[in-house]
């Protein structure tokens, strides 16, 4: 297996790019001295998200929808396939747009990495595995996901997404990963994107109840999206093709992080139960065996010092604003 510290990159193309998690991998590129094209349509994703790149060598922001064939003019040895709506709200709100990203979009960013003899990496999700009998979930369990639900455009996109990509390594040879990613948070979500984390800061900063549904005990398994970028990346350096997952396995109720977000806040707001969605998972948890042994990661930002740092991001905008 290739080592990360041996593996570096000239050019990456990162779809999604101007999303919250592409946004980071963006400057995390950068910082190691890859040229970065960042392609977003902004469906979800906001200029705002990469302002700070802009007039950096080597930064390229080009406006295109993954679903259309796409191309970019310099030679890339990296793509990156982060185009998808991610949050509940964004995807029950865009349901063919996410099918089609999904799908078309991965076509297209397999296509313009095979043309370059690029590696691609595909972001793909825990909600792969659905409402997970297995627990915590290893990248050999199947899932449990309902096709027609109301979260089945998200979820089947990614899985779809998944079956080809593995199907373009093995006909075409493509040089290709497939990365799991379990829920990450940090500065640059949106407050409405429908989350629990900015959703719950939003709220304790505001003074309003923090909106915790069902009776709160569901699971989630935060990772701080520096975590996850590390992770993505050294990904991208090795040859595995996966899926990897990627996520911390400390699970947190989902009551113990709004009482945990309301003492980092110092709010006086209260928590208020409300209607548990449909299909929302009972647990979420990822066995990171894989990743810890083939990439040499795991997590290391605590679930208290990731919030007081996203906390702090979302008091300074607020100051800007």
């Amino acid at each position: 297996m290739r080592q990360a510290a041996a593996r570096r990159f000239q050019h990456a193309v990162v779809t999604g790019g101007a999303g919250f998690v592409g946004s980071h991998l963006c400057t995390a590129l950068l910082d190691q001295g890859t040229a970065v094209t960042c392609v977003d349509d902004f469906c979800t994703g906001t200029p705002g998200n990469v302002a700070h790149l802009a007039g950096r060598p080597g930064f390229t922001l080009l406006r295109a929808d993954v679903t259309e064939p796409f191309a970019v003019e310099r030679s890339a040895d990296l793509v990156l396939h982060f185009a998808s709506p991610a949050s509940p709200a964004d995807y029950l709100r865009l349901p063919l747009h996410t099918l089609e990203t999904g799908s078309l979009g991965t076509r297209n960013a397999l296509a313009l990495a095979r043309r370059h003899g690029a590696r691609f990496i595909l972001a793909s999700t825990s909600e792969a595995y659905g409402d997970p009998q297995q627990h915590p979930q290893s990248e050999n369990y199947w899932g449990n996901v309902n096709p027609v639900g109301p979260r089945s455009v998200y979820d089947e996109a990614k899985r779809f997404g998944e079956a080809f990509t593995t199907a373009e390594a093995g006909v075409n040879g493509t040089d290709a990963g497939i990365v799991r990613l379990f829920n990450t948070y940090g500065p640059r979500m949106r407050g409405y994107d429908g989350r629990a984390v900015p959703t719950f800061i939003r709220q304790a900063l505001a003074g309003e109840p923090l909106t915790v549904t069902g009776d709160g005990r569901q699971t989630r398994s935060l990772a701080y999206v520096d975590d996850t970028v590390r992770g993505i990346l050294a990904m991208a350096a090795s040859d595995l093709l996966g899926p990897v997952n990627i996520g911390n396995p400390v699970e947190i109720t989902m009551l113990d992080l709004a009482r945990t977000v309301i003492e980092l806040t110092g709010s006086e707001s209260t928590v208020r139960f409300i209607e548990r969605p449909t299909d929302d998972p009972a647990v979420r948890c990822p066995d990171i065996t894989l990743a810890r042994g083939k990439l040499q990661w795991e997590p290391l930002v605590p679930a208290a010092e990731g919030l007081a740092r996203t906390i702090r991001w979302y008091r300074e905008r607020a100051a800007a604003d």
